[in-house]
């Protein structure tokens, strides 16, 4: 059985992370697939990614059984295994949306904040697991949870394990939207396929503006703007968008 399987549903790409039996923990097989299926979302006729988990769990984590008998410096784990996926999911210049469709804990929420939107089943829990077991954020976990939800309360919670529903992760604003358990995939595929629909290379761009500004300053910022401003005016959805607008039609977007 694959580590993680992958199913393209016209531009719209789903990676299932595909090991149920342990709510789909990460050892080295599934890095090295996620690596893979992140690698197939690059593809330019690929306009949106969901990211999501098999059977009752989206990810929990670390398999503490592979972290227990493979004696290796985490450090060199997590840079030649987990950093990269994660830097490869900020890199795609098109939405990911982790489809959140039951427990994720400690470097499993790490990657479901790393992407853009987060829609949660109702069933759903968040559980930040490292100070459990004695350790520190990793997976960028530190970095996109304290910008999701702000440094007092990504430290209260971080540091007390607290398990969090998916009711209150809304309100928090960690997820974007919540729904029934039973509707998420087809939720989250109407979601999908409406990115899928719209101007690609302005969204990746989009994309890459927010997080340049957490740590830019106004000139940088504005001096970003403008660079990727002219790339956008260059781009053939510019093109089609300005054209319908003068029409009076709806767009069709190519994502080019």
């Amino acid at each position: 059985m694959p580590e993680v399987e992958t199913n393209r549903d016209g531009a719209v790409l789903t990676i299932t992370l595909n090991r149920p039996e342990v709510f789909n923990a990460f050892n080295a097989a599934l890095h090295a697939a996620l690596a893979a299926a992140l690698a197939a979302a690059a593809d330019p006729e690929v306009r949106a990614v969901v990211i999501t988990g098999a059977g009752r769990g989206f990810c929990a984590g670390q398999d503490l059984t592979e972290f227990r008998e493979v004696a290796d410096d985490i450090r060199e784990r997590l840079e030649s295994t987990y950093h990269p996926n994660i830097r490869a999911i900020r890199a795609l210049e098109k939405p990911v949306i982790a489809a959140v469709n039951g427990p994720t804990a400690g470097a499993g929420l790490s990657l479901a904040a790393a992407c853009d939107l987060r829609i949660a089943a109702d069933t759903a829990s968040f559980v930040p697991g490292f100070v459990g077991i004695g350790l520190v954020p990793d997976s960028g976990g530190s970095y996109f949870i304290q910008r999701l939800l702000g440094t007092a309360r990504a430290f209260e919670w971080m540091t007390t394990n607290r398990k969090l529903g998916a009711a209150e992760a809304k309100e928090w604003g960690l997820v974007n939207d919540v729904v029934e358990a039973d509707r998420l995939l087809p939720h989250v595929a109407e979601v999908a396929g409406v990115y899928a629909s719209l101007p690609t290379k302005a969204i990746g761009m989009t994309k890459r503006l927010f997080d340049h500004a957490e740590n830019a300053t106004l000139d940088e910022q504005l001096e970003l703007e403008a660079e990727l401003q002219s790339a956008a005016t260059k781009s053939a959805d510019f093109r089609e968008g300005v054209a319908a607008f003068l029409e009076k039609r709806a767009p069709k977007f190519s994502g080019a």
